[in-house]
């Protein structure tokens, strides 16, 4: 039978890798990312499901799913230039995914298929931190936090707790772990962000109260707070925190093994353990 082992939080800047090696191994991309592959390693997963918001790379608006999952045996990326990471190819679970496609539709979520497509910096990234090998298949479930009108955090919520049943329902013995990717607050080439630059937070106060209500437990909480108006206020792309959410209904109440702010960015690195 497949079991859940622990669950991760990372943002996924494009300039990360850039970051990392002027800021060099003590820094704080670094240093977080590496608490993050620490508890990672520890558990040793054989697959790592991960919760993304893909940003017009993988899909478009002429065909834009609220939720949908990548059933394939591989996947290429990133399709995109923003962060300098070498395009290779990354192994996918494409049974599992399968079984999570079914298991979904089974419990009333309408999951779009992709079987043909590429991912973006915003699983990459993670990914070049926390399996810097890439030697663990993943499985890209994909929600909508870009383009309202986006899905209710209740329901990403939701969503979390079935696929969690799915995964559990699952034969085969397999180690799986939970990966959501994403901002709290953030304004990419839009209003909101910072004179000079390309993106901003325009939501500071929101992202340290995502943090401290995910520090506490409060889920519930956090449920209410996070409206389609509060999201509205972060910026355009601050609905990634939906891939947190989902995540977040896949831990039947535990409280993280540490939650930790990036100091200056609207986001958090956090994990969560089943041992």
């Amino acid at each position: 039978m497949a079991e859940i082992v622990c669950a991760l939080g990372v943002p996924h800047t494009p300039a990360f890798p850039r970051m990392a090696r002027s800021e060099g191994p003590e820094g704080p991309v670094e240093r977080l990312f590496r608490a993050v592959r620490e508890q990672l390693e520890a558990v040793q997963p054989d697959v790592l499901v991960v919760y993304d918001s893909d940003h017009v790379n993988t899909f478009f608006f002429n065909n834009w799913p609220t939720f949908a999952i990548g059933v394939t045996p591989q996947i290429y990326g990133p399709n995109d230039d923003n962060s300098g990471l070498p395009k290779t190819v990354v192994a996918s679970n494409e049974d599992l995914a399968h079984h999570l496609y079914a298991g979904g539709i089974h419990s009333g979520f309408d999951f779009a298929l992709a079987q043909k497509f590429e991912i973006d910096h915003s699983i990459m990234v993670p990914l070049h931190f926390v399996t810097p090998k890439l030697n663990v298949p993943i499985v890209p479930l994909f929600i909508n936090g870009v383009a309202p009108p986006l899905p209710a955090a209740k329901r990403c919520f939701a969503l979390g707790s079935a696929v969690r049943s799915t995964i559990e329902g699952w034969p085969q013995d397999l180690r799986v772990a939970i990966l959501a990717s994403g901002s709290f607050s953030l304004d990419v080439a839009g209003p909101m962000m910072e004179p000079g630059g390309n993106s901003g937070t325009p939501a500071m106060d929101w992202s340290n109260r995502v943090v401290e209500l995910l520090g506490a437990g409060k889920i519930t909480d956090l449920l209410e707070e996070t409206t389609s108006d509060q999201i509205a206020r972060a910026g355009n792309v601050a609905g990634e925190i939906l891939n947190w959410i989902a995540m977040l209904g896949m831990l039947d109440g535990r409280k993280p093994a540490f939650v930790e702010k990036h100091d200056g960015f609207g986001h958090a690195f956090a994990a969560w353990r089943w041992d």
